[in-house]
């Protein structure tokens, strides 16, 4: 300690300032704390015998020691241990690298946790500038990134496990808490920028016909007990959840139906899907969730609204505001056969007949998602403005950035790791992190 008395000293002598005292004195911490771990650890090399079980049913033997460098939160800590070798595999192991959890990793937990969390953040190369400014460790963008993204995709992995697991009724899903009055399930889609080879045989909407973007599909599960002053429902505080995937709808509603169930899904005296229409939302409503209540976002019904009303504005000469005010009325209302019969009276032929056709077609295959008064006067939300939210937070302020590209197995362990932090559950994903690693 009289050394870093004296590092500091100097510093401050030298005119450098208050910081700079500091950082000379956190850096001498921190390789005072490094020297401290590695003596702990040197107390255990790991030998286990002459022989032990290589985990494929064969014993493997003493070949000697090896020393290991292990990336810490108090910088690199060099690490002796025994090393094992199996004959019939073929290939050696650490038992002491497993009991410490650094089997074929380079980073300890505790700076793992700190690299992800810096990395779901903000871009790789920022959260290696962060880490170093912030706790003395020198990381590049590149470590930092792999790391994260493989910790998050194997965070995404045991989710995905324990999903199908519920699923096939291998475990069961035990929502912890009282029951919830209202939990509503906001289901919406966002895309993703993609390399080259993800989006490879795709269409997509660009002027070249190609796809440049992936969809991840997200659910946010929140709860609802009381009204405001004017009645409108209010979210409870801190009661979102999220989940976000490239999967395939049928993969995202197993996520999906098993988020429910944590949240209690089965217990809420009111369990509502919220969506924008898309056909796929209501297919997964009705195969996991027949008997809740679903509703069409009301801002989306209001732009489909907007879509019939300039198309009606080529036969109303005038009184395009009024015939606009009025179905918006009946749509707030709830009441859709007004509304189609106005659209239906739109004497167009051809080319338009058509268009207008298709416009009603929303209404009419939604028309018992959109009861609005009714929910309005039972305190229910009717709009999906969570997802939506969540979609430019979550996953466009990530990993939407300019000149951004993603593979998919990166995208998925960033998008993991940050719904974890959105959703106040960033600590569930770090006590099986060795197991974590390995499945993945």
């Amino acid at each position: 300690m009289t050394r870093l008395a004296a590092a500091a000293a100097v510093s401050v002598a030298a005119g450098q300032g208050l910081e700079a005292a500091e950082t000379a004195i956190r850096a001498g911490l921190l390789r005072l704390g490094g020297g401290v771990l590695e003596d702990l650890l040197a107390a255990d090399p790991g030998y286990r015998g002459p022989r032990v079980c290589c985990g494929a049913g064969h014993q493997a033997q003493f070949a000697g020691y090896r020393d290991k460098t292990v990336g810490t939160v108090l910088g690199p800590v060099r690490l002796r241990r025994a090393w094992y070798h199996c004959a019939a595999c073929g290939h050696g192991s650490a038992p002491r690298d497993e009991q410490l959890g650094v089997t074929g990793q380079g980073m300890s937990a505790g700076l793992r946790k700190m690299t992800a969390r810096a990395a779901a953040a903000v871009p790789f190369a920022a959260a290696a500038r962060l880490i170093s400014e912030l706790a003395g460790i020198t990381l590049t963008g590149k470590r930092a990134g792999r790391r994260a993204e493989a910790d998050g995709q194997a965070a995404a992995a045991v989710i995905e496990a324990r999903s199908a697991a519920a699923a096939a009724r291998q475990v069961i899903l035990m929502p912890g808490g009282d029951p919830p009055d209202k939990l509503y399930i906001a289901i919406d889609g966002t895309g993703v920028p993609m390399v080259a080879t993800e989006t490879e045989g795709r269409d997509g909407k660009g002027e070249d016909g190609k796809a440049h973007t992936r969809e991840v599909k997200m659910a946010v599960a929140f709860t609802q007990a009381t009204v405001n002053e004017e009645g409108f429902p209010v979210r409870d505080p801190g009661s979102s959840s999220y989940l976000a995937t490239f999967a395939p709808a049928a993969g995202f509603g197993t996520l999906m139906a098993a988020e429910a169930c944590r949240r209690g899904a089965g217990r809420a005296r009111q369990l509502t899907i919220l969506g924008d229409g898309a056909v796929w939302i209501w297919n997964l409503a009705a195969q996991h969730f027949p008997a809740a209540t679903q509703i069409v976002d009301l801002f989306h019904a209001r732009e489909h609204l907007h879509e019939l009303a300039n198309l009606a504005a080529r036969l109303l000469s005038t009184g395009k505001q009024d015939w606009t005010a009025a179905r918006l009325a009946e749509l707030d209302n709830g009441d859709i056969p007004a509304l189609l019969a106005a659209g239906r009276d739109l004497r167009f032929i051809g080319s338009l007949a058509t268009e207008r056709d298709k416009a009603l077609h929303y209404f009419e295959t939604n028309a018992h998602r959109m009861h609005y008064a009714w929910y309005r006067k039972h305190g229910l939300f009717v709009g999906s403005g969570t997802v939506e939210a969540g979609c430019k937070s979550v996953i466009g302020q990530r990993l939407k950035l300019s000149g951004m590209r993603w593979t998919e197995h990166g995208a998925t362990g960033i998008l993991t790791l940050r719904c974890q932090e959105a959703s106040n559950r960033w600590d569930e994903i770090w006590p099986q992190s060795r197991d974590q690693t390995q499945a993945a």
